[in-house]
């Protein structure tokens, strides 16, 4: 017997009776984003590795240590997408959108990183992503985060999210502040973290997210952010909170907040949970003002945002675990050879004259008993039946499976009237 093949570690299967919450989700997402005026692209999942190295920083864990790269037959070096707003970008450029437009894109699809696998973590991993670019005010980092807020409150996660918010300022501020910081944490290089150490001279302002203790207690007299912003910033930034308040918005400014990567400037935000444990950053955004010119383009402001849709779906069943969902809504027996084709030509009838509805036929036949054990199992309100002798009658048999009532015979000819009659009965 040959040995089985498995799933490779870290990228899982969503199997049947997980995806409709993932359908919930993905629904709210599109209609929010049509009433909202985005368009959606759709991205490659391998793009030139230089376009993260270059977008990212060579120097972030993700490029350093996550990314799945490899050489193709022509020897180019490829890279499966780790994140998706420097390929967003690319295609903008080579397409042209960005020249003399603004455009308010979204897209979803599955992102590679080479972690170590975890429970809201893990080696293929899905995205939801916006991105907007030519619009430098405040307002364009608040709509999005008031898009956010409102899918929130669509799902019904409100009360278990909070918005932290924070800005890192311009490059120049920022350079001013990290070499503030790196004064002040050679101090105690020997007490820092492993990882703190490795980055305190490549990329310091990673060290605000460590999540060691002793680091912390370092970093709770470490000079703060806020103090080195360039008075730009620093309006944007009052400008970004006061729009929040006048919306309702609560959020709490985090200074530690600095997010992953090289590219973001001024607005940088998370809306966290602590319902999920260490897992605890369900969306994370901000402001890349630089990225387009560093990618080859004209200086071109933007700003975007991602949710992890497995620390997503994680959540909405932590908060509200959901009643597995009817696969049907009539189920359609054959109960016997003879009667297969008039059935499979009655199921037909149905899915054309019902919509929407779920018509299920049960193919490969079997008992009485075992059909009616899968017409139960799908959860169907409705079964329709036919043996040789409703068959010779031209009637069909229709038992109710979810209510007290007594089973009905039909006329052939009436039973997409009646069916159609019954569901549309429910619907209102």
């Amino acid at each position: 017997m040959m040995s089985r093949i498995n799933a490779i570690r870290g990228m899982n299967d969503i199997l049947p009776d997980s995806t409709a919450r993932w359908q919930q989700v993905e629904s709210v997402l599109r209609g929010l984003m049509q009433r909202h005026g985005y368009q959606e692209i759709r991205l490659p999942v391998v793009e030139p590795t230089p376009l993260f190295k270059r977008a990212i920083g060579e120097v972030t864990d993700i490029v350093e240590k996550e990314m799945y790269t490899f050489e193709d037959r022509s020897g180019e070096s490829l890279t499966l997408r780790p994140e998706g707003t420097a390929g967003c970008v690319r295609a903008c450029l080579e397409h042209g959108l960005t020249h003399n437009q603004s455009p308010k894109l979204w897209y979803a699809g599955p992102m590679f990183r080479y972690e170590r696998p975890q429970k809201g973590r893990y080696r293929q991993f899905h995205q939801f992503g916006v991105e907007t670019f030519g619009q430098s005010g405040a307002d364009m980092d608040a709509e999005l985060i008031l898009l956010s807020a409102r899918l929130w409150r669509e799902l019904g996660l409100s009360d278990v999210v909070t918005l932290e918010i924070n800005s890192l300022g311009e490059l120049e501020a920022r350079a001013a502040y990290r070499a503030a910081l790196v004064a002040y944490l050679e101090q105690f290089r020997t007490q820092l973290d492993d990882d703190s150490q490795r980055r305190l001279h490549s990329n310091p302002l990673r060290i605000l997210d460590s999540k060691d203790p002793a680091t912390r207690a370092i970093l709770a007299n470490a000079p703060v952010l806020t103090d080195y912003l360039d008075e730009g910033s620093r309006q944007h930034f009052q400008r970004l909170c006061g729009l929040l308040d006048a919306c309702g918005i609560s959020y709490r400014v985090n200074p530690s907040l600095v997010r992953g990567l090289d590219y973001y400037n001024k607005t940088v935000f998370e809306w966290v949970t602590t319902a999920l444990g260490s897992q605890g950053t369900v969306c994370a955004g901000g402001r890349y003002d630089g990225l387009v010119s560093q990618l080859g383009g004209q200086a071109t402001p933007a700003v975007g945002f991602a949710i992890g849709l497995e620390r997503l779906v994680l959540l909405l069943e932590a908060v509200a675990p959901q009643t597995p969902a009817a696969e049907a809504d009539v189920f359609v027996m054959a109960l016997g050879d003879a009667t297969v084709p008039a059935m499979m030509q009655l199921a037909e009838s149905l899915r054309d004259a019902c919509g929407g509805a779920r018509i299920v036929y049960n193919c490969g036949g079997g008992s009485i008993k075992s059909q009616f054990r899968k017409a139960d199992k799908s959860g169907a309100r409705l079964a329709l039946m036919m043996g040789d002798e409703e068959l010779a009658a031209g009637v069909c048999t229709l038992k109710w499976l979810r209510e007290a009532r007594d089973q009905q015979r039909v006329a052939l000819t009436d039973v997409v009237a009646t069916v159609s009659a019954v569901l549309n009965d429910n619907e209102e």
